[in-house]
């Protein structure tokens, strides 16, 4: 029944994204009819060209010829009309493909970080990217086959009427059997091309991963297991996409054989009928033409149908993704103006998982143009307090206020345009250095980049590169080393040089040389800036206005290093766990 349901509500949404093109389908439908009714009076002219052949030496020829030549006539007008209904089926096809992949990727950027986190990055890939393809293929035959498939079944019947009221009962009697098997093997068809999506998104996800951490995987000599784990999701899609194809096959041959019964009976009952004298010989070779004609589209949608069933088990996974959840709207919120970067944190709670608690009423006062450094161990909360910051999480309980205004008032866009952000994960897009320096600001000029180049000591290294700031990355900054990329994102912050500075383990990849150089460019880029300094290397932070020590969640001391050293507390320990002698 939850399948069922499920059939129904995802075919009602296809037909949503279709009926915007409503002008479109009803061109498709009109030349459909022209091709149909064109194509079903074709056998009249063939059964009058039968009538015409009376016996040797009594042929008609010169009523042949006139027969002849409107079937030429047909026959490209035919052409025509198709032609024109298979562009007009194609452009609505893939324009609701273009909508439907458009809107799931606008819904990516909106879909809150946790989704991304809890979901296999290659699943979400192959949501977007292959079972759409799926999903139009056989949208593309629905509408190609099925709207021609029901306007000759219905065009047969009127003409079939027309020439025999009896012989065309004996064919509707029959028909409904066929039509049943198609239903009973589609329904058990839908769920299987279901079983096989998911099972192409977890081996997507899974090679998706593997390739990414190829380094890792050969480092731990992890190649054995990971042919075992391809080996076992690769039989599984195997077996589903096997079940799947084995039902969706055999619906046709089941309704051909069904077909094939009908015309065998037209063919006896139409025969005793001319014997008798009641018909022609003519108006029985148009009979067995139109009985031909309108068990064929049967067959056709048999087919259309096990396709259908697979575009639609394709497109409730996109929709799925689609109808996940967005993160808060912001229509008529505030915007983030004129910082000064007093940021307070009041009674905030927080967990990614309700049922482990992880920050519990955290409160902070941090004045603008403060240096606050986050230390403590590894799993502490550091880099959630970011989050939360960034808003890619939104607390739990409480309330955080940048210059006294509700985060939560302001808009995403604003609040993120006024923090710079350096993380030990470096990312980098495909494209030119420059493109990627000029990420935070695209109008940056030439003299902008290369000057925070400069200050993040990148210029020296990306001169020395093959094209210069021309030089292509390739996916992730593969060609660069981890200490490149690192300042190349570094650089990208020092040239939007926003008023609020979050630096987690922003050195982590760099050599101690260019390290000492970089924390001078931060020093100077963090004057008159809050900044928050995620870091373990307890030197660095040193001269930080506040050290906040964190510990399962809770800030459990505060203050300067010299204060701290003092307390001989809890950051006394980490401190000389790193500097013992």
């Amino acid at each position: 029944m939850k399948s069922l349901k499920e059939h129904s509500s995802t075919l009602k949404k296809v037909f949503e994204y279709i009926g915007i093109y409503k002008f479109f389908v009803a061109l498709s439908l009109l030349f459909a009819g022209i091709t149909v009714a064109l194509t079903l009076y074709m056998p009249i002219l063939i059964g009058h060209a039968v009538d015409y052949l009376i016996g040797e030496g009594e042929v008609e020829f010169s009523n042949l010829f006139h027969l002849f030549e409107q079937m030429a006539m047909l026959l490209v007008v035919t052409a025509v009309a198709q032609w024109i209904m298979n562009i007009i089926n194609n452009h609505v096809t893939y324009r609701v493909v273009l909508d439907i992949r458009t809107k799931a990727f606008y819904h990516l950027q909106k879909v809150p970080v946790s989704y991304i986190d809890q979901h296999p990055h290659g699943d979400i890939i192959s949501r977007v990217i292959a079972d759409i393809d799926q999903f139009s293929d056989g949208l593309l035959m629905g509408f190609t086959q099925l709207f021609t498939g029901v306007l000759t079944i219905l065009g047969t019947l009127f003409f079939m009427f027309r020439i025999n009221v009896h012989i065309t009962v004996v064919v509707i009697v029959i028909t409904p059997v066929s039509m049943f098997v198609a239903a009973f093997i589609a329904k058990r068809t839908f769920l299987m091309f279901q079983a096989q999506s998911e099972a192409r998104g977890e081996l997507t996800g899974f090679i998706n991963e593997m390739i990414g951490n190829q380094k890792v995987v050969k480092a731990f000599g992890y190649e054995k297991e990971a042919e075992k784990r391809f080996d076992t999701m690769n039989e599984q899609l195997k077996r589903t996409s096997l079940q799947a194809t084995f039902f969706s096959s055999i619906t046709n041959p089941s309704t051909r054989f069904i077909n094939a019964f009908v015309y065998a009976c037209v063919g006896v009952v139409g025969a005793i009928a001319v014997i008798r004298g009641n018909i022609s010989v003519g108006i029985l070779t148009s009979f067995l033409s139109y009985a031909n004609q309108y068990t064929k589209p049967f067959n056709e949608i048999s087919g259309v149908v096990t396709e259908l069933q697979n575009a639609l088990a394709c497109a409730s996974r996109v929709f799925a993704l689609i109808e996940e959840e967005a993160m808060p709207s912001e229509e008529g919120n505030e915007s983030l103006t004129e910082v000064k970067g007093n940021i307070e944190l009041e009674h905030v709670s927080f967990s990614y998982d309700p049922k482990e608690s992880l920050i519990e009423d955290l409160n902070l006062v941090v004045r603008a143009g403060e240096k606050v450094a986050i230390v403590g161990p590894t799993g502490c909360g550091k880099s959630t307090m970011i989050n939360l910051l960034m808003r890619f999480y939104d607390v739990t309980s409480g309330v955080i206020r940048i210059d006294g205004k509700n985060m939560y008032h302001l808009t995403k866009e604003s609040l993120r345009k006024n923090f710079g952000m350096v993380l030990q994960e470096t990312w980098l897009k495909t494209g030119s250095i420059r493109d990627n320096i000029a990420y935070g600001k695209e109008d940056a000029t030439e003299e902008e980049i290369i000057q925070a180049a400069k200050l993040a000591h990148a210029h020296n290294f990306i001169k020395k590169m093959p094209q210069g700031y021309d030089t292509i990355l390739t996916e992730d900054g593969g060609n660069l080393s981890q200490g490149q990329k690192q300042l190349l994102c570094i650089a990208r912050v020092m040239l939007c040089m926003p008023p609020m500075l979050i630096l987690d383990e922003a050195t982590s990849s760099i050599d101690t040389r260019t390290e000492l150089l970089v924390q001078k460019a931060f020093e100077k880029m963090m004057e008159g800036r809050t900044s928050f300094i995620v870091a373990h290397r307890l030197s660095t932070i040193k001269e930080a206005d506040c050290i906040l020590v964190m510990r399962h969640g809770t800030i459990v001391e505060k203050g300067t290093h010299e204060q701290l050293l003092e307390k001989q507390g809890f950051y006394y320990q980490l401190y000389h766990s790193q500097f013992a002698q």
